[in-house]
């Protein structure tokens, strides 16, 4: 099993869930996160005065998937994701040892 965590523009979120969706992710979790990456934040100008914003808004979406689907949910975030524009995200893939649904019991890749 692997854990896929992207970090994505907002405005993406609907457009990537309903994406992963179609290719069989039953679930993920979401939230909303600040951060930066290479971008370093930005300025902008409010009333007259000019401040940095250093940590941009974006969305973290986290997803646990079988081994044979984890290449075709990262692809499917990366095309869906992006903007070609700086700040379109990250996605990170992890190993995940064990899961558990705690309604059933049900282990590993039937806790999917």
């Amino acid at each position: 099993m692997k854990l896929i965590i992207a970090a994505i523009k907002p405005f993406k979120l609907e457009e990537v869930r309903e994406a992963l969706t179609a290719i069989g992710v039953r679930g993920m979790m979401v939230t909303e996160v600040k951060g930066f990456g290479s971008q370093s934040g930005h300025t902008e100008i409010y009333r007259g005065a000019e401040y940095a914003v250093n940590f941009v808004p974006k969305v973290k979406i986290e997803t646990v998937v079988s081994d044979a689907l984890a290449d075709q949910v990262v692809e499917t975030i990366a095309k869906t994701a992006k903007t070609g524009k700086i700040g379109d995200g990250k996605i990170f893939v992890l190993e995940v040892a064990q899961a558990m649904r705690v309604r059933t019991g049900d282990t590993d890749d039937e806790a999917l």
